[in-house]
């Protein structure tokens, strides 16, 4: 009797240790996130439309906003891109601070619902979700989770993509949904 409870204790200890694991992210620490790719983003006012790509004027690691399609840019920001799955997860969360004008843009295999936690951040966000053709679908404004909490909310969207900057970054450049987002073509 006493060997098959040792086998179903072991069993058990092995599932708790697995799931403490994978909850805490510490495979991502075993396995990495390997090398972020970095492109430019740009977003525009209005309906979406056929994208353009990027003009010389803007660096290859910056997101731009600009009032149209012609218009000057309203703000740029430098970006990095998660593209795989430990990428994503990792997220900006090892990052302990973001410049006014710096952010990651997550690209997913497919378009869908998705949704994004603050896990272990150290600074409020906006998390801009992108459809598969470019048009902005959702903005969440997210502040840190409670003190002594890993992350308390989720926030979820539509989109294969997910731009996320500094909170109020949204606010201060006039980006919102139905806005035009021009991708790399490291992040198609």
């Amino acid at each position: 009797m006493q060997r098959p409870a040792v086998v179903v204790l072991g069993a058990v200890g092995l599932l708790v240790a697995a799931a403490v694991v994978l909850q805490t992210g510490l495979w991502v620490d075993v396995l990495g996130t390997g090398e972020y790719k970095e492109g430019t983003v740009t977003v525009r006012e209005g309906a979406a439309t056929t994208p353009t790509g990027t003009d010389a004027s803007t660096p290859e690691t910056t997101v731009a906003v600009r009032e149209d399609n012609a218009g000057e840019p309203l703000g740029t920001v430098e970006v990095r891109i998660a593209q795989t799955f430990n990428q994503r997860y990792v997220g900006l969360s090892e990052t302990e601070s973001l410049g006014p004008d710096e952010g990651m843009l997550f690209v997913h295999d497919e378009a869908g619902q998705h949704a994004y936690v603050m896990r272990n951040m150290s600074f409020p966000l906006d998390i801009i979700f992108i459809d598969a053709n470019g048009t902005i679908t959702t903005i969440h404004h997210a502040p840190l989770p409670p003190e002594g909490e890993q992350y308390s909310a989720e926030y979820p969207g539509y989109g294969k993509y997910v731009l996320e900057v500094n909170r109020g970054w949204t606010n201060r450049t006039g980006v919102e949904v139905g806005d035009r987002v021009d991708l790399p073509p490291e992040a198609t």
